[in-house]
């Protein structure tokens, strides 16, 4: 398929995921939606163009692996999960249910395509370093992503993660930070300012490649480009909009952990359909 054929595949599917968080979490009547919205085109690119995966064998120890650092934004990965082939999509309308396989926050153990319970902002590089690592020892060529949120490189094991897959050359890790500017007491630069972002990964030894995080071309060059480097781990900071496709969510602070209601969820599936 040509590149523009991929990119419009891509977004359909990006538009169809964006739906499923919207459906879920009014079902639900809580979670996570702006960043899980925001999130939406780089867990898009990963499940559906960029890794290498067998929905039927989920524990192929080949499979490329993906964790989600910022363990809250659970709705986009379950909606990839689902259209991915793990489970049905109809599994989606349990979200934080009793007895659901579908928390607040991913279960390993409960579900299949999970590959690490998250939700305790800072941990999940650790846990990519670990995989990472585990493949080269392993001598296996399998490839493996995180995505953190800009609010969560607050947090000092990141930074000490971070040291350590550049001091062990983790070639075969790449972390996205979704950089959408607002966690959940305000704007990121008003609440503890990680800036220069892109310059601090840099100077803890990672090759860097700065992205339109909804911009599924660039999403994808940053990933090429991050297979083809040698010696170094890759970050891509991916600049997002909190609450992307729905109009009212929008870089808005108060969608951080509110779901939407009645004429919210029915305004937002509109705009999205």
């Amino acid at each position: 398929m040509d590149t523009e054929g991929v990119v419009a595949e891509l977004a359909e599917k990006a538009r169809v995921i964006r739906r499923h968080i919207i459906e879920m979490l009014g079902e639900a009547g809580s979670g996570h939606p702006g960043g899980s919205l925001s999130a939406a085109d780089i867990v898009t690119a990963l499940y559906f163009k960029e890794m290498r995966l067998d929905p039927t064998r989920p524990d192929w120890p080949d499979r490329d692996r993906f964790v989600l650092s910022k363990g809250h934004a659970a709705p986009v990965l379950y909606a990839a999960l689902a259209e991915r082939g793990y489970f049905p999509t109809e599994e989606l309308a349990t979200l934080r249910k009793l007895g659901s396989r579908l928390q607040g926050h991913p279960d390993m153990k409960k579900l299949p395509g999970v590959e690490i319970s998250t939700g305790s902002l800072g941990q999940g590089l650790s846990v990519a370093n670990g995989m990472a690592l585990a493949a080269r020892l392993d001598g296996r060529d399998y490839r493996v992503y995180a995505l953190l949120g800009d609010g969560e490189i607050q947090e000092g094991q990141v930074w000490e993660a971070a040291m350590a897959a550049a001091y062990y050359a983790l070639e075969n890790l790449a972390v996205f930070i979704d950089y959408n500017g607002l966690q959940i007491d305000g704007p990121v630069n008003e609440v503890l300012a990680p800036e220069p972002v892109p310059e601090k990964w840099r100077a803890f030894g990672w090759h860097v490649v700065e992205i339109d995080g909804h911009d599924f071309r660039q999403i994808l060059a940053a990933l090429a480009e991050g297979r083809h480097t040698r010696g170094q781990p890759t970050a891509i900071v991916a600049r997002t909009v909190k609450g992307k496709g729905v109009s009212f969510m929008e870089n808005r602070v108060d969608w951080h952990g509110v779901a939407p209601k009645g004429d919210q969820i029915v305004q937002a599936l509109k705009e999205l359909a």
